[in-house]
């Protein structure tokens, strides 16, 4: 029950999230993405789901209706606009930091273990260095090129030259053949200064 619930090391395991947190959300995301929004978002989500957990690990609750009740705020959270890959992934790294920090009866070098290895991971993985060749933009077609879809390696090489770059591949997101739009991602080599 509730009334039995004590701190214990509660404490430092809120400590231990807000650092790794910090690192993971302002430390690798803010310095490389610069998006504010997120970053906030992230962070206060971390607080609340380590609030949360807190007091659904002191209580009679299933692990799987925890993570049920998680899911659905996130995508309540999370619907109202587009993110992108990366920025999930963050505010998913940030989730399960909290969550990582919040259950109680892992031992706490584990989870400074695990914590540290989740920020490494995230640090070395979204390097600025690791794919620093390669870019990928959004793009808007006004008209629909009829081998888009029938002809990829000649709408591949169209592309490079329309944009000056060596494109690798595209993915078309949507065509409108009302407007004669077509939208894409592209994914490109950076050209080398």
């Amino acid at each position: 029950m509730l009334e039995t619930f004590a701190f214990g090391d509660t404490p430092i395991r809120f400590g231990i999230d807000v650092v790794a947190m910090t690192i993971l959300v302002f430390g690798l995301y803010y310095r490389r993405y610069r998006d504010k929004e997120l970053v906030t978002a992230a962070s206060l989500f971390n607080i609340f789901a380590f609030g949360v957990l807190s007091i659904l690990s002191a209580v009679e609750f299933s692990l799987a209706a925890g993570f049920g009740l998680f899911a659905i705020l996130a995508l309540f959270t999370l619907r109202s606009e587009q993110i992108s890959k990366v920025e999930i992934t963050y505010f998913f790294g940030s989730v399960s930091i909290a969550v990582i920090c919040a259950i109680p009866g892992t031992p706490l070098a584990i989870v400074l273990a695990v914590v540290a290895l989740v920020l490494l991971g995230a640090y070395i993985l979204d390097h600025p260095a690791i794919l620093r060749s390669s870019d990928g933009v959004k793009i808007t077609l006004d008209k629909i090129d009829h081998e888009a879809l029938s002809q990829p390696e000649k709408m591949r090489r169209d592309l490079s030259e329309r944009l000056g770059v060596d494109v690798m591949s595209y993915q078309i997101t949507a065509l409108d053949y009302i407007n004669d739009m077509a939208r894409m991602n592209v994914f490109f080599r950076k050209p080398r200064h």
